[in-house]
């Protein structure tokens, strides 16, 4: 053991002279100095290996952001950025046919004919037809008469109530109640599956990953959570962990099927693992990931596993009665932990309500929000908000009951069946490709010949509104009951059909229409400037001065 250990003190000692000779030269002021730049360098390495994914697409970034403050460069760069503001703020100007804002209340009060007439005069500004099924997603019922009433009725008997105080207001949470069980049993739940209605999918989506982190953190003592997740995965998704301190690891898709890469999301998972996400179906191309894979990889390593069907919730549980085929995607399948639906998409309710389910009760004890120690006494939450209008819980409420179970397969049926002839007649149509296998109401399409944005300016041209994506370049039509209209679907394949034979004329023109932003936005290595972009958006959205 003494020989052990003079060896290795003879070891030391010797790489210590080693040292001591190298630096003999310089001033210990100079090592001292030498020595705070290297830990700081190391520092700022460190810290950027635990805020980003160390690939070159976050290097590109940095070296990007040096290249543009070279005094030349900064100078082009804020005038291009100027001029794409300018036109946001104008696009913007023009949804609102540039009329001019209420900036202050009226001194007195105005009476209800008053008001009536300048609401009649602001539907004015409603220009795209949503209700001829002239826009993707947005609006997912086809307001019939009868609902429509039945829901005006439903809502001006509890338009003031909250259900924040169920002893005053037990119909709402009994409502409330009764809609969350109805859900979970479409998506096969257990009597332990539990679940919360909340304001929307970005608030369930939201409230699921609070659940989890807290779970992780109280049960599995993770400190420095993190969730992995496909590219295509919701925004909301990002939002969370931006509310929450949790690091986002984003895994590219398959480039041809677009569902997520089970394996590369399985390497990415490590010891700070709260969450993995799948989609059923993804907003972008409405593509459903494999999630008894992504089950099997949540189930191997203990880690929960959310499926987010906020877009498909009232179709997946209907497609089989509908005559149409999916794997399974609920909690049928061993490994999922929990489920986001919205009943505001295709259940048909008013904006907004959506459900967070879970498959055992520990999880959504973590998703409240609990406080002890206040003066106005002991505080629960169970979702974001605190007070609630009950008004859009009892609507909810009666447009499920309104639908039931055959109406909602039967609207399934109609909305699958377009989507069907939809895609079957744009993969008919030469220099454009449908991404995918969409297997519920979303179709993507992309070109491989010209800048499929100018289909966008096209189309809007004829009066549709079509969602643009990116990574890759592409559009996706969200299907509606306001599509199943005679002729609707028939008017998008010719319409687009048309608008290709025009792109084709000049196949190397690009857009120069508002699809502009979009593709300048994919070319800027620097996704904070994008960032400020979108701002600008919402910005000019609410600005009231001209």
């Amino acid at each position: 053991m003494d020989s052990i250990l003079n060896q290795t003190t003879f070891i030391i000692n010797d790489y210590l002279d080693v040292i001591e000779l190298h630096l003999e030269p310089y001033d210990r002021w100079q090592i001292l100095l030498a020595t705070l730049v290297t830990c700081l360098l190391l520092s700022r390495i460190y810290r950027f290996y635990e805020d980003h994914e160390f690939t070159w697409s976050a290097i590109s970034t940095i070296l990007f952001r040096i290249f543009i403050r070279l005094p030349y460069i900064r100078q082009m760069v804020s005038k291009e950025l100027a001029k794409a503001d300018e036109t946001i703020s104008k696009k913007c100007r023009e949804i609102y046919c540039n009329e001019k804002f209420l900036t202050n209340l009226p001194k007195n009060g105005m009476k209800p004919e008053e008001i009536l007439k300048e609401f009649k005069n602001y539907q004015k500004l409603l220009k795209i037809d949503y209700k001829g099924g002239r826009v993707s997603g947005a609006v997912y019922s086809s307001m019939s008469p009868n609902l429509i009433d039945l829901i005006t009725k439903i809502y001006s008997e509890t338009a003031f109530s909250n259900p924040l105080h169920p002893e005053v207001f037990p119909n709402i949470t009994k409502m409330e109640a009764e809609i969350i069980r109805w859900v979970i049993n479409l998506y096969r739940g257990d009597d332990n599956c539990c679940g919360s209605l909340t304001s929307g999918g970005t608030e369930s989506i939201v409230l699921a990953i609070k659940a989890y982190r807290d779970y992780a953190r109280n049960v599995r003592g993770i400190r420095k959570p993190e969730l992995v997740a496909p590219n295509t995965a919701h925004a909301a998704f990002h939002k969370a962990c931006q509310y929450f301190c949790i690091k986002f690891r984003s895994i590219p898709v398959d480039p041809v099927t677009f569902k997520a890469d089970v394996k590369a999301m399985e390497r990415a998972v490590n010891r700070n693992t709260i969450l993995l996400v799948g989609s059923a179906c993804g907003y972008p191309h409405g593509i459903i990931d494999d999630i008894e894979s992504l089950a099997v990889v949540a189930y191997k390593y203990n880690i929960p596993l959310h499926v987010d069907c906020c877009l498909g919730g009232f179709l997946v549980p209907f497609v089989k009665d509908a005559g149409f085929h999916i794997d399974p995607v609920d909690f049928s399948v061993p490994g999922v932990t929990s489920i986001s639906c919205d009943t505001h998409k295709y259940g048909f309710t008013p904006k907004g309500s959506s459900i967070i389910m879970y498959s055992d009760k520990k999880y959504r004890q973590y998703q409240y929000s609990v406080y002890t120690e206040w003066p106005g006494g002991i505080y629960i939450s169970p979702t974001i908000a605190g007070s609630r209008s009950g008004a859009n819980i009892a609507a909810c409420w009666a447009a499920l009951l309104y639908y039931g179970y055959n109406g909602y397969v039967e609207s399934t049926r109609k909305i699958l069946s377009v989507r069907q002839k939809i895609m079957n007649g744009l993969e008919k149509i030469d220099d454009i490709f449908v991404l995918g296998k969409p297997s519920l109401s979303v179709v993507a399409f992309g070109s491989k010949r010209f800048d499929i944005f100018r289909l966008t300016d096209l189309l809007t041209k004829k009066g549709w509104n079509i969602n643009a994506l990116q990574f890759p370049s592409a559009l996706h039509i969200c299907l509606t009951m306001c599509h199943v209209i005679d002729g609707v679907a028939d008017d998008f394949i010719r319409d687009v059909r048309e608008s290709v034979a025009i792109c084709m004329q000049n196949p190397d023109e690009k857009t120069s229409g508002s699809g502009v932003i979009y593709g300048m936005a994919q070319q800027i290595p620097d996704r904070s400037m994008v960032s400020d972009m979108a701002c600008q958006y919402l910005n000019s959205i609410y600005e009231t001065t001209d």
